[in-house]
């Protein structure tokens, strides 16, 4: 008997503040360190996918964002150099709390940029889905080129 396939899953939390999208620059994590991205994370065996965010927002920036504020506004399905993933992006209406690193291990610098003017040095799938989300879009693929 073959064993069923399994999907590596993890969260990404799009805070936006005056049309201002908020980015963390990574760090020793050995995964696009120098880069910006969405302050993100795996998520956990008997976890769901907005217990995972909740959690991460507090982990990486030290906010509280309840699941009420919560929407579902991407699905990406990602292939990487060695593994495929299911990718969940949520928007936070609204917070509590200041935005603050939370993982100064893992991160260096947050930074809210203007949505259209994305710094260069940004993760490509990032980029790649913060344009599909603002075109509308609620589903893509990356990575499969």
């Amino acid at each position: 008997m073959s064993t069923r396939y399994t999907f590596i899953s993890a969260v990404h939390l799009i805070l936006i503040n005056k049309n201002k999208v908020l980015l963390l620059r990574r760090l020793n994590t050995g995964y696009e360190d120098g880069n910006y991205s969405l302050p993100a994370g795996h998520i956990d065996q008997a976890e769901t996918a907005t217990q995972a965010v909740i959690r991460e927002a507090q982990e990486e920036m030290g906010v509280i964002v309840s699941k009420n504020e919560l929407a579902l506004v991407h699905v990406m399905h990602r292939n990487g150099d060695d593994h495929e993933r299911i990718d969940f992006f949520f928007r936070a209406k609204s917070c509590q709390g200041e935005p603050v690193i939370g993982e100064p291990g893992k991160c260096d610098q947050l930074k809210w940029c203007i949505e259209t003017e994305l710094p260069k040095n940004l993760v490509d799938y990032i980029r790649f889905v913060l344009i599909r989300i603002r075109k509308g879009e609620i589903y893509s693929e990356f990575g499969w080129e």
